[in-house]
């Protein structure tokens, strides 16, 4: 029985991830670009019908990979014992990854769908000839720059969580400095994150201002942490 619960955990987890990173990476690759090129008209339009249908379906792959992820990370963690799961690769490796995770679905129900709300509604205001709302420039771009850190986290936690069960090796043979590894690591997605929930996005050219700026960063991201794992466990 407890092998079918997990069959169906994993296959929740799968199915949710992909939808929930599928509109992810729709909404930083393909919608953003094509509403900062368009007339006016059609971007009020999309954003009324379009964007509330694909934040449904964004929102609720985020609750369920979540969800599903956690349960399976739990029965792991219970089965393997602590102290033996985080001195294992596959408990570092999942570990990290499912942090960065935590935290896109976090910001995913905390900060994009909040200030997406205000966004929404002030275009359905002046569609309707009143004023937009004063809040909305503002959301827009703390939500842009939250997606934007979700698509940048996306690309270390996949690599990550396929390494747990396919990269055995990646934590090395010994360990050199596993509090050192902690709080770099640590450090450095926190700063991330923080980035996120307090930097703007102005004048001054960012990498998280275009999409790949953000792909790259993801993947400088990703050999960071690979080397910390190479180096220092």
């Amino acid at each position: 029985m407890i092998e079918i619960y997990l069959f169906f955990l994993r296959w929740i987890h799968f199915l949710a991830g992909i939808t929930w990173i599928g509109i992810l990476y729709y909404f930083n690759f393909i919608q953003t670009p094509f509403f900062a090129e368009t007339e006016a008209p059609i971007r009020s339009g999309a954003i009324q019908k379009l964007v509330p249908r694909a934040l449904w379906w964004f929102r609720w792959g985020a609750m369920f990979t979540f969800l599903a992820g956690l349960l399976l990370y739990l029965d792991k963690l219970l089965r393997v014992g602590g102290a033996a799961f985080y001195d294992s690769s596959y408990g570092l490796a999942i570990t990290i990854g499912g942090l960065m995770g935590t935290l896109m679905f976090l910001n995913v129900w905390l900060v994009i769908w909040p200030k997406q709300q205000i966004v929404i509604a002030s275009t359905g205001q002046v569609a309707q000839g009143g004023q937009p709302l004063p809040e909305a420039a503002g959301s827009a771009r703390r939500a842009s720059l939250a997606s934007r850190t979700n698509t940048l986290f996306s690309i270390p936690m996949l690599f990550l969580m396929g390494a747990a069960s396919h990269y055995p090796s990646i934590a090395g043979q010994a360990s050199v400095s596993k509090a050192g590894f902690w709080i770099i690591s640590l450090a450095i997605i926190g700063a991330v994150e923080l980035n996120c929930l307090v930097g703007t996005q102005g004048a001054a050219k960012k990498p998280l201002d275009s999409v790949s700026g953000t792909i790259w960063a993801g993947f400088i991201l990703t050999a960071i942490l690979y080397l910390l794992f190479m180096l220092l466990l």
